[in-house]
């Protein structure tokens, strides 16, 4: 079964996770033949979903978690079900698009690149990313992020996580591949909204399970003696891409 570690903080992780930029979703459909049918796998709340809507005719949106189903962005023509990514019911040569956001490293990944090869039509475009650690524009800040990202918390992450660590570069990818770019999700928060993303990273739930203390408020004071509580500031994480075409 596959790891669901973001169900207990769905709500927040519908509210405070960034979303992708557009100039990712005009690339990717620069690739694609025909624009009737996308899978979205390991949805989340569906933000990846929601940038395809205006695309396809329709959109199947998948999790394994109920949870993150049920704060999901509506849109009439996007289709939530639960499910894992590496085994459906959908019928061979259904798809024209199959994308992953923000999960892939969580897969099984020869199990997902067999069934995404079977409901993909031929010539379908696969388009998995991530993004790896934030950075903002305050040095110092930055400073207390990498403290905190490896030494804090930095045993508290999944084994999984070396793969965005190492930008995808190591993970299997069974598809004809298209040439990638990197881009660059830019967001302004304030750090009520930086500590509402920080207690949406799986490594902090597992150090509250073990510790019976949340880091994030031990972590707060040093933020709050940086920055003021209101004030914005530039955030962004970099986003890369694997991105082929499945050949029958």
């Amino acid at each position: 079964m596959p790891k669901d570690l973001f169900s207990k903080q769905a709500d927040a992780y519908a509210k405070y996770r960034p979303t992708y930029p557009q100039e990712l979703t005009d690339y990717i459909l620069s690739f694609v033949n025909t624009y009737e049918t996308a899978w979205d796998c390991a949805t989340g709340n569906g933000q990846a979903a929601l940038l395809l809507a205006p695309h396809f005719k329709k959109i199947f949106a998948t999790d394994i978690s109920e949870k993150q189903i049920q704060n999901a962005v509506y849109a009439p023509n996007i289709f939530y079900s639960t499910g894992a990514a590496e085994q459906t019911d959908f019928e061979e040569n259904s798809f024209d698009l199959i994308t992953m956001a923000q999960a892939y490293h969580w897969m099984r990944f020869d199990e997902f690149n067999k069934e995404a090869t079977r409901v993909g039509k031929p010539g379908c475009v696969v388009a998995i990313w991530s993004y790896g650690l934030v950075v903002s524009s305050d040095e110092k800040l930055n400073e207390l992020i990498r403290h905190f990202y490896v030494d804090v918390i930095g045993k508290y992450w999944d084994a999984e996580r070396k793969y965005v660590d190492e930008r995808y570069n190591t993970v299997p990818f069974a598809f004809e591949r298209l040439p990638s770019r990197e881009f660059s999700i830019n967001v302004k928060w304030n750090m009520e909204d930086f500590k509402g993303y920080l207690n949406t990273w799986s490594s902090v739930q597992h150090f509250i399970k073990t510790n019976k203390y949340n880091p994030v408020d031990e972590f707060s004071l040093k933020l709050d003696a940086l920055q003021k509580r209101d004030e914005e500031i530039s955030f962004s994480f970099p986003v890369f891409l694997l991105l082929g075409r499945i050949v029958k």
